[in-house]
């Protein structure tokens, strides 16, 4: 295990000479804990799948050093860098059984036969492959030969770090929860450090215990599920993250008042020094917006439809152009398509560029 240090980290396929902004991963700074959970998360080609082999070391940065525990590493070949990494698709040996399989990382390094026996035994137990340790891999099911790419990369108990790039794509949904607890349960036993990349959500949230959101190239948001969830640093972070995501509307912001077609919505804070000229939004995320009958000083909306997701039911509807979800109490309806909408104001946050304005209390 180790505490991985990231520091002022860039790469740029284009050559070190190009322009910043066009880099695949711009400039981050940041440190993972020992035996800590991590994921990284953001849409394809946002810059996740580069960090991640650039800590690898099969890619080597632009700019910027890796620290593993203090030590430089940064030149280090990925053989050198003593890490393990699992990917979208299985990496294993056809010709030999899955206990072969999973021994193979420790008789490379020249392990003791007594100590590979109890390490492959270990991990057969904990990915419930003990039933199939004498089998051929070849002839075991994609779900399962993804159990044992898993599991050579978790056998080492040497290992630095053990990085995951999407390694359940080949998993087929009804079984994607099962092997998301599971590994879960692994890095609750094994105390490893873990960096899990992944642009699915629903991945990240229940496997980490920090999530590393990116955006275009760079890490917009680093925090705990809740954190993201509850106070998004960036506009991104909020619609990218829930379902349905957060709720983005341009807004005149002063004071405590937020205006949006000469309505005006209360605010927990206050706001007189927003940046000049910058694009001023508000956000509040679905579950704290109510759709209710119409009444002075609600912002009025046009209904499109309502979703009825079974312990809860979203209205869509639109203001103008803008499209956003509101809650629809039980029992909610609307004679005639239309709805006022209730913000809750304390879970109304204020974005200037599309970054969080903290407001005063």
């Amino acid at each position: 295990m180790a505490r991985i240090d990231l520091v002022d980290l860039a790469h740029s396929y284009g050559g070190n000479d190009a322009p910043q902004d066009s880099f695949a991963l711009k400039p981050v700074t940041m440190t993972w804990r020992q035996g800590g959970a991590y994921a990284l998360l953001g849409p394809s080609g946002c810059g996740k799948t580069t960090l991640l082999n650039v800590i690898s070391g099969i890619i080597t940065p632009s700019r910027g050093k890796i620290l593993f525990d203090g030590q430089d590493i940064t030149p280090l070949s990925t053989q050198k860098r003593n890490i393990a990494q699992v990917f979208q698709f299985p990496v294993i040996y056809d010709t030999m059984t899955v206990g072969q399989n999973l021994a193979f990382p420790l008789k490379n390094r020249g392990v003791p036969k007594a100590e590979i026996d109890k390490r492959v035994a270990e991990i057969g137990r904990l990915l419930d492959l003990e039933p199939y340790l004498n089998r051929k891999a070849t002839r075991l099911t994609a779900d399962a030969k993804q159990k044992i790419s898993l599991g050579r990369g978790l056998v080492r108990s040497d290992v630095a770090a053990v990085l995951f790039d999407e390694p359940l794509t080949v998993i087929d949904p009804e079984l994607k929860w099962q092997l998301r607890s599971k590994l879960k349960a692994l890095h609750r036993e094994l105390d490893l450090t873990m960096i899990y990349v992944t642009h699915d959500q629903t991945e990240a949230l229940t496997f980490a215990d920090t999530v590393v959101v990116m955006h275009d190239g760079r890490v917009v948001q680093s925090g705990t599920p809740a954190e993201l969830f509850d106070k998004p640093a960036h506009t991104f972070v909020g619609y990218f993250i829930g379902s349905p995501g957060m709720n983005i509307l341009p807004a005149e912001v002063k004071g405590r008042e937020a205006r949006i077609g000469g309505n005006v919505i209360a605010l927990n804070r206050s706001y007189d020094s927003l940046p000049a000229g910058a694009k001023i939004e508000i956000g509040v995320r679905p579950e704290f917006v109510d759709a209710v009958a119409p009444a002075p000083g609600l912002l009025r909306a046009k209904i499109d439809r309502i979703d009825d997701l079974g312990r809860i039911r979203f209205a869509r509807v639109r203001i103008g152009e803008a499209k956003i979800a509101a809650r629809a109490p039980a029992g909610f309806t609307s004679a005639d398509g239309s709805a006022g909408l209730k913000f809750d104001p304390a879970h109304v946050h204020v974005y200037a560029d599309s970054l969080l304005v903290e407001g005063a209390a």
